[in-house]
């Protein structure tokens, strides 16, 4: 069994700058309801997937009244989860409750970002995968709003994120780095709970690289399958939306 887990949970902080009026991001759409991020990921990965957990917090009534109307004829597949804590902790914790709320006979964990648009092809060599996943993507690394990846002498895989968008730093002899594209496979989920279970209370608070780092970096680069994505968008502002949405057709 495959499980997805999509995460909307934030506060949209940065994208509402631009919004003529408060939204959560992922519903946030022009021209068309099918146009927003969360109804693109389900379109793109719906028959691939057993189970989709979609994680919310912010707005949570519009995400469940949006899911209602907009996405019904896929309800069946879809679990709603909310993070109570989608206001003072950061986005790891939507993650931990993905986590905790796939299906006990879930096989396979897969996890995207909510606020990325993506092609098909590449998302879907992700869930085929036979490998636990990393992804990555072209898009130059910039401190202000990448995840960066790196592999350490060794060939283990280090996560680097700024959550003030300032600068990011590598204390360490590397052999490669990359753009993350924020989209993973968990081939074990028991080990995914586990290292949801020993979180300390402030891992458990902040970003999801806290879990994606503790899964992950036990893992040699020879036992990762590395996907990179073809088309990949992060969706931070109306602007990266639109240009996002005008790139993809």
């Amino acid at each position: 069994m495959k499980s997805l887990i999509i995460t909307v949970a934030g506060m949209s902080s940065r994208f509402n700058k631009d919004a003529t009026e408060k939204t959560l991001k992922c519903l946030y759409y022009e021209d068309y309801p099918s146009n927003s991020l969360l109804s693109l990921q389900i379109s793109k990965t719906y028959d691939l997937v057993d189970e989709i957990v979609i994680v919310g917090g912010y707005k949570y009534e519009d995400l469940e009244q949006f899911i209602r109307n907009q996405i019904k004829d896929v309800s069946h597949k879809l679990k709603l989860v909310f993070n109570e804590h989608y206001f003072d902790y950061s986005s790891g914790y939507s993650l931990l409750k993905g986590i905790e709320n796939t299906s006990n006979k879930t096989d396979e964990i897969i996890f995207i970002e909510g606020d990325l648009l993506f092609d098909t092809q590449s998302v879907k060599k992700i869930i085929d995968s036979s490998k636990d996943v990393i992804s990555i993507n072209t898009e130059p690394i910039l401190s202000d709003k990448a995840v960066a990846l790196y592999f350490d002498a060794d060939n283990y895989p280090h996560y680097l994120y700024d959550v003030k968008h300032s600068c990011l730093e590598i204390r360490e002899p590397f052999t490669a780095i990359y753009n993350s594209g924020q989209m993973w496979k968990f081939m074990n989920p028991n080990k995914a709970r586990v290292v949801c279970q020993n979180l300390t209370p402030e891992q458990a608070q902040g970003t999801n690289l806290e879990i994606v780092q503790k899964y992950f970096g036990a893992y040699n680069r020879s036992q990762l399958d590395i996907i990179r994505i073809n088309f990949w968008y992060n969706c931070n502002t109306v602007a990266d939306y639109r240009e996002a949405i005008k790139l993809s057709k």
